[in-house]
């Protein structure tokens, strides 16, 4: 028995039934998908709250804004957490955040107590995504987009099964009652499944045969004075901005391209192409990340991030140019919603690759703040639309970030990227026992060329 095979204790003991990393992995995607709705099932509430408070659409959405900017804006925070306490006890926390966000919208009579709302939501969000992305990291470093796109695709489809439920409750018993009912039952999902959750032992995992990686754990300071993690956020906020103004303005754009209601015939079924795109969201935003999460292991993250960017990129001038046909509407929006999703898991696995698992609650945790940058330029899209009269002007600009960040990949982060792990590689082979500051110095080779 090879001692250093995945999940295999190294006394040769068989392990523990949640010892193994594929269960571990099941388990925090089971609570990835009990806090998805926090997020995506927002929207069904949104009318139910302005029909019974009178309150402006804009002044209730000001709730989801607070909400995405606590979860990422928190995460090295929470990523410290992680790396000092694990994860049962973080996602445990989260676990009590997110029961506790619906309960106090499902008594809220203000626009503060929403906005109260919001915020818990958000801690507990972020604790639970950045602890079930991390500890996808580390237990699978052979297989890591695969794992962490398994992970964050639980989040991104999470709220599928649960849409019609929530949906139907709201119109049966009220939107108050759905709240405190469904924050109760996904609260004490993710609270019982965290007990299970621990994170491997060195001698548990291995790491990947067909990728460059880091030969060491950087700390976060050490990860912040390389130019390989600044490109990286340079690149991330590129195209989750991009992504983040094409996904929220859809609605608008398909009724001002005159497809919102135009309905399609799918023989067993006839609906509005615009709830019909919505529902593809979802599905895309599912089968992105994994997959293009598994072709990276394959064939490396810069080669994924060049094909998944460009066909976004190419998706939404197609969108700009053909939208006004609403099949074409369909298509091209799947499409996008495609390729844009794998960023949470080409990104993570990348931050594993470069900098190792030790500390990734922190660098992630970082990394993932370009979500929060991209939350605060959507509204630009509107205020270019209003400028120029057409939405083309936007879904030019997204798909321009998109496109600039392919040629990132390709011409700056592929050999940055081999630069660096060569570099950390043959520093960890130095035969001094105590490196000297230029070696330790992240991102220098031997040499003493900067990564």
């Amino acid at each position: 028995m090879n001692p250093t095979s995945p999940a295999q204790p190294a006394s040769g003991a068989p392990p523990r039934l949640f010892d193994n990393r594929w269960l571990q992995l099941a388990v925090g995607i089971v609570c990835m998908i009990a806090t998805a709705n926090i997020q995506y099932a927002w929207t069904l509430f949104v009318p139910e709250i302005q029909g019974k408070f009178g309150w402006e659409r804009a002044s209730i959405q000001i709730a989801f804004t607070i909400f995405v900017l606590v979860q990422t804006w928190l995460a090295p925070i929470e990523g410290y957490f992680i790396d000092k306490f694990g994860p049962r006890l973080i996602v445990a926390f989260g676990a009590l955040f997110i029961g506790a966000a619906w309960v106090v919208n499902s008594q809220a009579t203000t626009l503060m107590g929403f906005y109260l709302g919001a915020a818990i939501g958000g801690i507990g969000v972020g604790s639970i995504y950045a602890t079930c992305i991390n500890n996808a990291l580390k237990w699978f470093p052979d297989r890591r987009g695969l794992a962490v796109g398994l992970t964050a695709g639980g989040y991104g489809a999470g709220s599928a099964a649960t849409i019609l439920p929530i949906a139907a409750m709201i119109e049966s018993s009220g939107f108050q009652q759905a709240f405190l009912f469904f924050g109760l039952l996904q609260g004490s999902l993710a609270f019982a499944a965290a007990w299970f959750l621990r994170q491997p032992k060195g001698n548990e995992v291995r790491g990947s045969t067909k990728l460059a990686q880091s030969r060491r754990d950087y700390t976060l300071g050490e990860a912040l004075r390389t130019p390989l993690f600044w490109l990286m956020i340079l690149m991330f906020s590129c195209v989750v901005t991009g992504g983040m103004m094409a996904v929220a303005q859809l609605g608008v754009i398909a009724q001002d391209l005159g497809v919102k209601n135009f309905k399609v015939d799918l023989y067993f079924v006839t609906m509005a192409a615009l709830p019909l795109a919505l529902m593809l969201d979802r599905v895309m935003n599912g089968i992105s990340r994994p997959l293009f999460g598994w072709i990276s292991d394959h064939i490396g993250r810069e080669k994924t991030m060049v094909i998944a960017f460009t066909l976004e990129g190419i998706g939404i001038i197609a969108l700009g140019y053909f939208g006004h046909n609403p099949w074409a509407f369909l298509i091209l929006s799947g499409v996008v919603f495609l390729a844009w999703g794998e960023v949470y898991s080409l990104f993570s696995a990348l931050a594993g690759d470069a900098f190792g698992t030790k500390h990734i609650g922190k660098i992630y945790g970082v990394l993932y703040c370009a979500k929060g940058v991209g939350a605060l330029f959507v509204p630009l899209g509107n205020l270019m639309m209003e400028a120029t009269g057409t939405w083309s002007t936007v879904l030019y600009t997204v798909a321009g970030l998109d496109l600039f960040a392919a040629f990132l990949a390709i011409v700056a982060l592929r050999p940055m990227l081999a630069r660096h792990t060569s570099g950390n590689a043959a520093a960890s082979h130095a035969p001094s026992p105590s490196p000297s500051p230029e070696i330790a110095m992240p991102g220098l080779s031997p040499a003493g060329r900067s990564a």
